[in-house]
């Protein structure tokens, strides 16, 4: 298992940081474990695959740590999903990746994000998850199974669940009720309503970032562009009618204006990862191949969850508890039976997903389980069960651990989202400042630990070899960019 977990570099006031990517951080291109995301200002520390949660959480803490330790004394570690204090998209620099062409791919990708969407919805941040079955568990799996299924196919049909049953994810861990003002300033539709003078929320939101407020694929899905799981072949079918596509919509803004690019190209994906979706299937990437080519080629190698948000609460928006119900989540939508998902059956999903994230906790919320309505309470009551049996497969602190979270079923108000809304009210903040305290408290915590020394020497190298790496890269690039583009995008 791994985690990616995004955050903000706000400065001091609170604002987004402008600095360009501190250079004590290495490059952002080819750093293993200290890149960007989205905005200059939007790191993402990456965890190498590792076979426990404890282990996992040890690199991440002392990752963190180490950023804290390099980033320049004015400027902070944002530890929510919902961004700080937003002035305008001119405010939220597009990440740089240095003069190669594969650099340069990664700007003009966001550049074109951009332009489709607009910066301020780009700089949400979140966690996502990476998870992997051992190559002899998954091999036995299939031998036993009924289904006759190789382990794409078995990757495939647990995806399938993750989608189904995903909106549990938002609703037992989102933690995003509630957003600064300026987030929403020329939003001219939105449900929220006012918290105090600087924030907006809803009452019984679980994760707006999840929600239609969040990233969004929303023309993606008017274009027709839908990913499909019923298949590995299937999905990475769908995903290329969205990248061969062109979008009347995108059209006009031209690839290129004045020789500089604005996007990669007018189609209604650029790239495969502009579809936003809450779990994707992963191949182990390839040097300068698509990852739908070796998506293709070399089968699933992981699963990627991504509807997870930081928990403010959380020193490191994650905890080991988390991670172990996510193992027994992953687990029961794999042992799960998994029909492959209808038209009718992905809009029912659709709609769970968005009930949930605005208003997963209001008592009398009805959700769609197969083609009956159903209370959230039952139906989560129905899931808990199956998890717990899961559960015990892992052992006993996972039973305990399990049955912890799931009474959040019952009990809405334990949900971190209840939880962040009751500490505003209880300490008279809005959004902004309730999550400044905790970003100053972190700040002052982390830097007060003692070093683990190995891991900084660890990372010092990391980051020297990556701005190495990265002007060989620079150096050995042969082809214009326009070629770079053609060659990339013909590869068959």
């Amino acid at each position: 298992m791994g985690i990616e977990k995004e955050g903000l570099r706000v400065s001091r006031k609170g604002g987004l940081s402008q600095a360009p990517h501190p250079s004590a951080l290495g490059c952002a291109l080819t750093h293993p474990n200290i890149t960007t995301d989205f905005s200059e200002s939007l790191l993402e520390l990456v965890t190498p695959p590792l076979p426990t949660a404890q282990s996992v959480l040890n690199f991440l803490k002392d990752t963190q740590h180490y950023l804290y330790c390099r980033l320049p004394k004015d400027q902070s570690f944002w530890p929510a999903s919902m961004p700080c204090v937003i002035r305008g998209k001119t405010y939220i620099p597009i990440a740089q990746y240095g003069s190669s062409n594969r650099g340069k791919m990664k700007t003009v990708y966001r550049q074109g994000l951009a332009n489709r969407y607009g910066s301020v919805m780009q700089v949400i941040a979140g966690i996502h998850f990476n998870y992997s079955f051992a190559d002899k568990f998954i091999q036995k799996y299939c031998e036993l199974s009924e289904k006759d299924q190789n382990k794409d196919e078995a990757y495939m049909a647990m995806t399938r669940n993750v989608v189904r049953y995903g909106w549990i994810v938002p609703y037992l861990f989102g933690a995003s009720p509630a957003v600064c003002k300026s987030f929403l300033k020329g939003y001219h539709q939105h449900s929220l309503v006012e918290f105090n003078d600087s924030t907006l929320y809803e009452p019984y939101a679980t994760s707006l970032r999840m929600g239609d407020i969040g990233y969004q694929n929303l023309r993606e899905d008017e274009a027709g562009v839908k990913a499909n799981y019923n298949s590995l072949s299937h999905y990475v079918h769908s995903l290329k009618l969205g990248m061969t596509t062109p979008c009347s919509d995108y059209e006009k803004f031209e690839v290129k204006v004045n020789s500089e690019y604005q996007q990669l190209n007018a189609n209604t994906l650029q790239i495969e990862n502009e579809y936003y979706a809450s779990v994707r299937p992963k191949p182990l990437l390839e040097p300068g191949r698509k990852p739908l080519d070796s998506l293709s080629d070399k089968g699933i190698a992981y699963i990627e969850l991504r509807s997870l948000d930081i928990n403010p609460a959380l020193s490191m928006g994650i905890d080991e508890q988390q991670i172990h119900f996510l193992e027994v989540f992953l687990l029961f939508c794999l042992l799960k039976d998994s029909p492959a998902i209808s038209t009718r059956e992905q809009f029912e999903i659709d709609n769970n997903d968005q009930l949930v994230a605005h208003e997963g906790r209001r008592p009398d919320l009805l959700l769609k389980h197969q083609t009956k309505e159903i209370s959230i309470a039952k139906l989560g009551a129905q899931i808990s069960a199956d998890l717990a049996s899961c559960a015990t497969l892992f052992g006993a602190s996972y039973v305990q651990e399990v049955g912890a979270i799931v009474k959040r079923f019952d009990d809405p108000e334990l949900t971190p989202s209840a939880q962040v809304l009751s500490k505003m009210k209880e300490q008279g903040q809005g959004f902004f400042d309730h999550i400044n305290t905790y970003a100053k408290q972190y700040r002052q915590d982390f830097l007060s630990n003692e070093v683990n020394q190995m891991h900084f020497d660890y990372l010092d190298e990391q980051a020297r070899a990556s701005c190495k790496q990265q002007r060989e890269i620079e150096d050995s690039d042969t082809m214009s960019f326009d070629q770079y583009l053609a060659q990339y995008f013909n590869q068959v």
